[in-house]
């Protein structure tokens, strides 16, 4: 396990040293700041556990500091440390948030007893925040939300509200990491079975000589390694919902039973006799096209067509990139949270960067690069160079415009976002000194001023 990171934040040099050496002998990590604004460069970094901190100091004083960080961090134990202390100075310290006051020169015992418990204190409150996090996305009725308000979801949205409270049975279609697995969450959150359980089955990851078993279940004996009765995913879905995701990938033996369990409402264990009565909805979902399936003799069409009663198609990213900007913004803020990291804004010019992108892993590539970017860039927002730096394929960086083309079919889309990258470009190369850059490019300021405005570029850092 990594080493607790503890900044020590005072202008005299001795007084850091000193810290130093007694912390590091404790196995701490130290990190020092001379005054306070490089303090809060530290800190907002995010790599820090709690904080030594000095009252009197030159640019920004102590209580200034801590009050600061107090909003910005506030799950982050902060400990005053002074040589002017006074008990009107200590209560203040308190009031606004400190985690302990210890006046100079501090007792080495007191100061490690403190440390310490600064550092349990931090981690219980990060624990917490998870456990809340965690909690709050497993709650019935707080289900994560289908992000987006884009032609395509609006509808995806509506369907869903008129199917989930049937029984009619829904194949869900797209690309993987579109969120074909939300989709069936909130047919069954929304469903009168809601109150029952909900049983995912990945038919991909489960080898084909073991999807019966684990479909319909099996009686003791009936198979080697057979050593006790096993109840199937039917069964465990009794009075709710059976999400057969990838079911495209199912065995055409395991097809046939699951179309007789659809037809009858009836199941068979594996090595039983004794037909058991199921009351169980069915949601598929597929990123293959079952009905060319069928056609190959891949897929029972007969089976398709008992799995279609109603067609949910999830659209990949690239064709509901207006979107991303309400994608990224609430991952980022779920995953600040859950990871126990201050949460970030996005400037408008990272998200034009990002919605340059291909998009390939669609939603759960979404998810994975905030959450990068979350981690990994420096200071309160997440800027376009922070995309460049931890996002952005070599290829695409060396040549943005490439990743536009197979991305607009009007002209007119395409030359804005083209034009939108390039002022954008020209503009960090001329360190946004607008009047300069704007004569650089053949502009007049006030055009160049006018056009940062509609596209919503504003200058980073």
């Amino acid at each position: 396990m990594a080493a607790s990171t503890v900044l020590v934040v005072d202008d005299e040099a001795a007084i850091r040293r000193t810290l130093r050496e007694i912390l590091e002998y404790e196995d701490l990590h130290v990190e020092e700041a001379r005054d306070g604004e490089e303090a809060l460069r530290k800190v907002r970094r995010g790599s820090v556990d709690v904080v030594l901190l000095d009252i009197k100091m030159p640019k920004r004083d102590g209580l200034e500091v801590l009050s600061i960080l107090c909003k910005e961090r506030p799950e982050l134990p902060v400990v005053m440390i002074s040589g002017h202390a006074d008990i009107k100075t200590a209560v203040e310290a308190t009031h606004t948030g400190a985690f302990h006051f210890i006046e100079k020169p501090p007792d080495l015992n007191r100061l490690l007893v403190t440390i310490r418990s600064a550092l349990s204190r931090g981690e219980l409150v990060l624990e917490n925040r998870r456990m809340r996090q965690s909690i709050l996305e497993r709650r019935h009725g707080e289900l994560v939300p289908i992000l987006g308000d884009s032609s395509p979801i609006t509808q995806i949205k509506e369907t869903i509200s008129r199917v989930a409270p049937t029984e009619a049975r829904v194949l869900i279609t797209g690309e993987p990491g579109t969120g074909k697995e939300l989709v069936a969450k909130w047919i069954h959150n929304m469903s009168p079975r809601r109150d029952g359980p909900l049983v995912e089955v990945n038919c991909a990851a489960i080898p084909a000589d073991l999807i019966e078993s684990e479909l319909f279940g099996h009686e003791k004996g009936s198979f080697t390694g057979a050593t006790k009765q096993r109840i199937g995913k039917f069964e465990q879905a009794h009075r709710g919902t059976l999400f057969l995701d990838e079911i495209g990938d199912m065995s055409l033996s395991a097809q046939a039973k699951v179309l007789r369990v659809l037809q009858e409402s009836t199941i068979t264990r594996v090595g039983g006799d004794r037909a058991i009565k199921v009351g169980v909805r069915v949601v598929a979902a597929t990123n293959k096209n079952l009905l060319e399936a069928a056609t190959s003799g891949k897929f029972r069409e007969d089976l398709y067509h008992r799995l279609s009663v109603i067609l949910i198609h999830v659209p990949p990213m690239r064709e509901r990139i207006e979107d991303l900007p309400t994608i990224i913004r609430a991952f980022a803020k779920r995953l600040a949270l859950r990871n126990g990291v201050p949460a970030k804004s996005f400037t408008q010019q990272a998200v034009m960067m990002l919605k340059s992108l291909p998009w390939r892993g669609n939603v759960r590539e979404i998810h994975n690069v905030a959450e990068r970017l979350l981690i990994l860039s420096q200071g309160k927002k997440i800027t376009a160079l922070d995309v460049e730096r931890y996002v952005v394929p070599s290829n695409l960086a060396s040549d943005p415009f490439e990743s536009l083309l197979g991305r607009y079919e009007d002209f007119n889309q395409f030359k804005e976002e083209a034009e939108k990258i390039f002022l954008l470009k020209k503009l960090r190369e001329g360190d946004w000194n607008v009047t300069h850059t704007a004569e650089a490019i053949g502009m007049n300021r006030s055009q160049l001023s006018s056009k940062m405005s509609r596209y919503g570029i504003e200058r980073e850092g």
